[in-house]
């Protein structure tokens, strides 16, 4: 049985993925965390696994992390887990530049897979999207998704994943031509902006549109959660395929393709 450490455990996604893992045959819950003032600090989460939040004694009871939580846990997870060469599938988001580039360094002694969306569905969407921004020469693309009213970052992980997976298919930097907010005077489109919206409402689990548009002509490449399910289906595939892999950053399109 290979044991898990699930970061963010009480988090909506940290509660699917503990049902998750209860429910299979291969994993079980090794440790459970969350930040140090968490109301449910103590609560038994499984037989002999009580929510915790000692990043260093959680990684002692696991083979492999899942985190889904916030930019300081996860940075707090890190130097735990380097410390004792765990490895890790990170999907919290926001993290921002400063945050990757810590990713990126653990990495270099840590198996790591990291991305913002889980699904294999999205994984493929990012293939869709990028095939289609090589072939639609000079369309216009923006980007819509929405998620539940608690969601505290935005644009979502996922949406720019999909802007970024265009802008590369163009040869481009997606910072030198995101564009996240139009309001009043904007002036002409630049027709190399992909621009990002974001709708915050109700208790969407999470939706994405791709749109290509010129002239006379739109597709849109769109992708919609129903459920956590999925989600957590893909991040314990990946947790399997991580244990034992060499050091490295790794991504879904690995997972899948591995």
């Amino acid at each position: 049985m290979t044991r898990v450490l699930v970061v963010g455990a009480a988090g909506r996604m940290g509660e699917s993925l503990l049902r998750g893992i209860a429910a299979s045959s291969d994993l079980k819950l090794g440790a459970a965390l969350e930040h140090a003032s968490h109301s449910r600090l103590g609560e038994e989460l499984a037989p002999g696994v009580k929510l915790g939040s000692d990043p260093q004694a959680a990684c002692a009871q696991a083979d492999v992390a899942l985190d889904f939580s916030t930019q300081a846990s996860t940075l707090a997870l890190l130097d735990a887990a380097e410390s004792r060469g765990l490895p890790l599938v990170i999907g919290t988001t926001g993290i921002g530049a400063e945050g990757d580039a810590r990713i990126a360094r653990a990495a270099r002694r840590l198996a790591i897979v990291y991305t913002a969306n889980f699904s294999i569905g999205i994984t493929v969407l990012l293939e869709l999207v990028a095939e289609a921004a090589r072939k639609l020469e000079g369309y216009e693309i923006d980007v819509l998704e929405m998620h539940h009213d608690r969601k505290v970052d935005a644009p979502s992980g996922t949406a720019l994943a999909l802007a970024r997976s265009a802008a590369e298919a163009r040869g481009q930097d997606l910072q030198d031509v995101a564009v996240f907010a139009r309001e009043g005077q904007t002036g002409k489109r630049d027709p190399k902006a992909i621009g990002l919206q974001s709708l915050r409402l109700g208790d969407s689990i999470g939706e994405h549109t791709v749109y290509f548009a010129t002239a006379g002509e739109r597709i849109e490449l769109s992708h919609r959660a129903l459920s956590r399910e999925h989600f957590v289906g893909g991040a314990l595939r990946a947790a399997r395929w991580l244990v034992g892999r060499a050091p490295g950053l790794y991504s879904m399109r690995d997972v899948v393709g591995g």
